[in-house]
């Protein structure tokens, strides 16, 4: 299927850009930009990958990130090849695109803080449909209304920023690629997510960045700030809440559907990840019937 992309900001000095992506899958490789980013997910659920850490993401929720927070996006590896299975709505706008001094003022304090947040990568839940209707009023050659439309956005996130907003990276850190590290990265990371429920090896991952196995865990290490077997495992127990929350499936059977071997090891990389057990984090979902994956707030 041919990749529908439509860039809803048609001039090329425009202060702000509005795209719609309605494509098979999510096709870009780990980047970042230079301004902010808002991204609502209308369709699609996978994984994305935002500074140092890996999260779930489902259909309308939305996400924030700073200038040079890495990011990428994947799709479950069942819903890959599949008509349409990404559909989303992205805003990119400069730090100063409204003037220098325009969020100090005091009406926008607000928004200056969530900006600031942004910085770590935010994630807003799904169940906000008067905010994910905004997204849809921008028009093609409306710069006045669509600027409008922005600042109405921005100014309902601030209302969830600190209650339903979960800050997604406790890395402060800019992790920023070459491009050419970025596509191996990339093709790691797609790697990594279709096989991970089976033996993920390391020769081949070191096979596909061209390098030994040496040279491999150097470079991952130095562009993720963990280790390919620390990486592999985030990408596990990012599945495994899914499995979880969505389930009835008893906590074995999840431990070998995400990949491990051992329930021991996988309760002990569950906690280490999560902050709490495989047991108690399904509890914890139930009583708070939050409908999203879990995520640890760090402020």
């Amino acid at each position: 299927m041919k990749v529908s992309y439509r860039h809803i900001s048609t001039s090329e000095d425009a202060s702000f850009a509005i795209k719609e992506f309605c494509q098979p899958h999510f096709t870009n490789t780990f980047h970042f930009h230079r301004g902010y980013e808002v991204t609502l997910i209308v369709k699609s659920a996978g994984q994305v990958y935002v500074g140092n850490k890996v999260v779930n993401y489902d259909e309308g929720e939305i996400f924030m990130f700073g200038p040079g927070l890495v990011h990428c996006f994947s799709n479950d590896n069942l819903s890959v090849g599949k008509n349409e299975n990404v559909h989303a709505v992205v805003v990119q706008f400069e730090a100063d695109f409204m003037g220098k001094d325009f969020f100090d003022t005091l009406e926008l304090r607000n928004i200056k803080t969530l900006l600031q947040r942004s910085a770590y990568g935010i994630k807003f839940g799904n169940n906000h449909a008067s905010l994910h209707q905004l997204f849809f009023q921008f028009q093609p050659n409306q710069q006045m209304k669509n600027l409008i439309v922005l600042l109405q956005i921005l100014e309902e996130l601030c209302q969830f920023n600190k209650e339903e907003g979960s800050i997604i990276t406790d890395d402060s850190r800019k992790i920023q690629y070459k491009e050419s590290d970025a596509e191996k990265l990339s093709s790691i990371f797609n790697y990594v997510l279709e096989n991970y429920h089976h033996d993920v090896d390391i020769r081949t991952a070191a096979s596909l960045a061209c390098m030994n196995e040496a040279a491999f865990c150097r470079f991952f290490k130095r562009n993720t700030h963990k280790t390919f077997s620390q990486f592999v495992n985030e990408i596990r127990i990012s599945h495994a809440t899914r499995l979880l929350i969505g389930k009835d499936d008893n906590i074995t059977d999840i431990c070998y559907a995400c990949g491990f071997d051992n329930v021991s090891y996988f309760n002990r990389q569950f906690k280490i990840h999560q902050g709490i057990t495989p047991r108690e984090y399904r509890k914890v979902f139930v009583v708070s019937n939050a409908g999203t994956p879990l995520l640890r707030v760090v402020d």
